[in-house]
């Protein structure tokens, strides 16, 4: 059984999209690419596809992964081509590797996150930042299943800065002059997320966004403390299988994939 990872985007209007549409969709798009997948048993089988970590609804993602297994080994670059073009534009497969190291969901311990401020001047998000970071905790609250949850969000962010240029992956791009702010965030228990963040600068320094934040995941991996980057976590895989001797894999064909209309 051949196993290959993704890396995918959501972009654009299909930030707006849940898990489970994007779930709904991918599967629609295995069908139409023929693509020859492992199922579960049982008495209602499933596509054998782990999902790792998904983007929060309504943020965009330059990097989110997930594995599916096969029951027939394709070429990682040519299966990606077909699925990407059997999927709607904004959810992109940009990426696939065959995986060749255990645990990909391991390796996901960090977010690189960007945070777009529209009608935020960049002096304001500057002095909110640096309160933010000189406080030893940020108290928010979130409502969930089970009441109004109050938790502290300061450990969970390995950093927050206030930038000046918005990256080209950033979700919204605009001309117009606002305040971007790059959030380094490790994934804890509970999860700290981009919208927990704001709610903390509003807490300590009372910066509140006129309209919503447009926020893009710029990237996912393992969190190097000493340098405090996160790391690709396609690598390994990449890696592995530059050193392992050649295979005869069967490709599948570009050409079957649905012709545009």
């Amino acid at each position: 059984m051949q196993r290959i990872r993704l890396r995918y985007t959501k972009r654009g209007r299909l930030r707006f999209t849940s898990h489970r549409d994007f779930q709904r969709a991918f599967e629609r798009a295995l069908r139409r690419a023929e693509v020859p997948m492992a199922y579960s048993a049982g008495f209602t089988p499933h596509p054998k596809v782990s999902y790792a970590n998904a983007a929060p609804t309504g943020t965009g993602s330059e990097a989110e992964y997930l594995e599916i297994a096969l029951t027939e080994p394709r070429d990682p670059e040519q299966l990606r081509v077909l699925l990407d073009e059997s999927l709607p534009a904004g959810l992109d497969v940009v990426e696939a590797v065959e995986a060749r190291t255990p645990g990909l969901a391991d390796r996901l311990t960090a977010s690189v996150w960007e945070l777009r401020l529209d009608g935020v001047d960049p002096a304001e998000a500057e002095r909110a930042v640096a309160a933010f970071n000189g406080a030893e905790t940020v108290e928010v609250q979130r409502l969930t299943k089970n009441g109004m949850r109050t938790f502290d969000a300061r450990p969970a962010v390995a950093s927050l800065e206030s930038v000046t240029t918005q990256s080209q992956q950033a979700d919204r791009p605009s001309d117009q002059p606002c305040a971007i702010l790059r959030l380094v965030v490790r994934h804890v228990t509970p999860a700290v997320r981009p919208d927990d963040v704001l709610s903390g600068l509003r807490a300590v320094a009372d910066l509140a966004p006129p309209v919503p934040a447009a926020v893009t995941r710029l990237a996912q991996g393992l969190f190097d403390e000493e340098t405090g980057t996160v790391t690709d976590p396609l690598a390994p895989d990449r890696e592995a299988d530059t050193a392992a001797p050649a295979t005869s894999v069967g490709a599948a064909d570009p050409a079957a994939a649905k012709a545009p209309a």
